[in-house]
């Protein structure tokens, strides 16, 4: 079992930044590729970003390209989501997730979510 706890939402303007934390706790952080996704009001839940367990390896979804990052730190046993260049459309609940498999845009451990606001 994976426990995942995200931080970090905010309401910002837009061309703000933010960065979100998530916090993993329980099976060794290293045996898992992590996940960003998010839902916006009305819409279904999109995937945004995955780095795979030693984080050389990094995918994200053609509407964030250029503008989040996300990373790893294996130490602290937490993943990060870098936004930059906000837009409106990026206001969702994130989510972090958690699975064994680099693709999997259904992973097995989510956390609770946290909220994104950007203002125009």
């Amino acid at each position: 079992q994976v426990q995942l706890l995200e931080s970090g939402g905010d309401s910002v303007q837009a061309g703000g930044s933010l960065r979100l934390s998530c916090a993993a706790s329980g099976r060794p952080f290293s045996n898992y590729a992590m996940y960003w996704f998010r839902q916006a009001p009305g819409k279904e839940r999109e995937f945004v970003a995955v780095i795979n367990w030693s984080g050389s390896l990094t995918t994200y979804a053609d509407a964030v390209k250029g503008r989040f990052t996300i990373t790893r730190d294996k130490g602290k046993m937490t993943v990060y989501l870098q936004m930059n260049m906000l837009k409106p459309e990026d206001t969702a609940v994130y989510y972090c997730a958690a699975d064994t498999n680099y693709v999997n845009y259904n992973p097995n451990y989510w956390g609770q979510g946290t909220q994104v606001t950007v203002s125009s």
